[in-house]
């Protein structure tokens, strides 16, 4: 099968690359906006923090948590990331370890218990829950980030009203919210949250293409629903791409949950390998080489690949890809694709049907990063045409089949 895979040329995409430098300040001059006079003297504050690999997440909660200490509130972390985590108090807490979120780093209390409380039920009877510890505080601040989601479209994607109808409902809301119809219902369970439970304001990060923080942003309830609109069309607009179309090939180097809530996002890959439909794009073979740490095993989005290797299959925490498949009713993105024992036999099977002068091949790190990836001969013809891409010529070509990029 060595005949038919090709060596592969890197190229670079360029995107805007100015990112804020200091994280404290927004949040600082956002506070001062509108915290002063909400968040009071011995007030009991909780903070979401999700489970998405957002850059600086520590440090950007460090500062909500320090102005909320300086106005004399009380301020604990709370999990919210729906049933991540294998949908356990343990296993949200190691999430948020991992992106070293912890009490000895922020100085004030984490919960993460599974426990809460239903604020009601939406027009649709569909009922909404808000953690019982964020339920019982005085006050609430969601802390998300706002991009496009992995099913959601149009004025709906991941942001603050997410972490509303979603993050914050644990497991009993997400089951409850997905079982439904998250298109449907996520929007009218995020106003009730923020009508019934303590929500005081939001903060909303909104990061480059490069995944550094672009833009942070404190908002009062009442601007949530209409700045998370807003700031979803902004990221939308400079959510990095592989824009090349077709693609006989495309080989994915990592999946991962800090890379997409499936692993690999929909919005690259092809909306329809998520929720059907007519494909947006066409790319022929998905290969997914391996999955990345701070998954800790859950590859929900695994079935959206045609060939995987045996070390990613390995790697599957498979109670927590199931507890998180079930929740988002995404029984299909935990089939397992053919699997082979090798990088260099996955690679090749996908090749098998076409030709090394004409494939259309493309290798990138993963679904996120998508600044530097590698490409055929024949695609490496196109870039000229792409005001985007350019000729990466600090690399040398390498074999399709390489254990690992450069």
């Amino acid at each position: 099968m060595t005949d038919h895979i090709p060596m592969m040329l890197p190229v670079q995409q360029q995107f805007d690359e100015s990112y804020i430098v200091d994280v404290r300040h927004p949040i600082t001059q956002g506070f001062a906006q509108y915290a002063d006079g909400v968040i009071k003297e011995g007030m009991r504050v909780a903070i979401t923090a999700g489970s998405r690999g957002i850059t600086h997440i520590a440090h950007i909660v460090a500062a909500v948590v320090e102005e909320v200490r300086c106005r004399g509130g009380e301020p604990f972390v709370i999990a919210a990331m729906g049933s991540h985590g294998g949908a356990t108090a343990d296993g949200q807490r190691t999430v948020l370890e991992g992106y070293g979120i912890t009490e000895a780093t922020l100085g004030c209390p984490i919960s993460a218990s599974m426990d809460t409380v239903c604020v009601g039920e939406t027009t649709d009877h569909v009922s909404v829950f808000v953690d019982r510890a964020a339920h019982e505080s005085d006050a609430i601040i969601l802390l998300n980030r706002v991009k496009p989601h992995s099913i959601l479209t149009g004025n709906l994607g991941s942001g603050l009203m997410k972490m509303a109808g979603i993050g914050l409902g644990k497991r009993d809301g997400a089951d409850a919210i997905h079982t439904k119809g998250l298109a449907e219902h996520l929007i009218p369970a995020a106003r009730l949250v923020l009508a019934r439970a303590p929500v005081q304001l939001g903060v909303a990060i909104v990061e480059n293409a490069l995944h550094q923080p672009w833009k942070i942003v404190v908002v009062p309830t009442p601007a949530i629903e209409a700045t998370d609109q807003t700031l979803l069309a902004e990221a939308r607009a400079i959510l990095p791409n592989i824009p090349f179309d077709p693609i006989d090939v495309l080989v994915v180097d990592q999946m991962g949950k800090n890379f997409s809530g499936t692993g690999m996002d929909p919005n690259v890959i092809g909306m329809h390998r998520r929720i059907g439909g007519t494909p947006q794009r066409s790319i022929r073979r998905i290969v997914a080489l391996d999955l990345s740490p701070e998954s800790h095993g859950n590859a929900n989005g695994v079935g959206m690949a045609d060939i995987i290797t045996e070390t990613l299959r390995e790697k599957i925490d498979w109670h927590a890809t199931y507890t998180n498949a079930l929740t988002a009713d995404f029984l299909s993105g935990v089939k397992i694709p053919y699997t082979c024992p090798s990088v260099w036999e996955a690679i090749a099977l996908a090749c098998k049907p076409f030709t090394p002068a004409t494939i259309r091949a493309v290798r990138i790190s993963n679904t996120a990063h998508l600044q530097q990836f590698w490409v055929s001969p024949t695609l490496w013809q196109e870039i000229d045409h792409l005001p985007l891409l350019t000729h990466d010529t600090t690399h040398k070509a390498i074999p399709f089949d390489i254990e690992h990029l450069p």
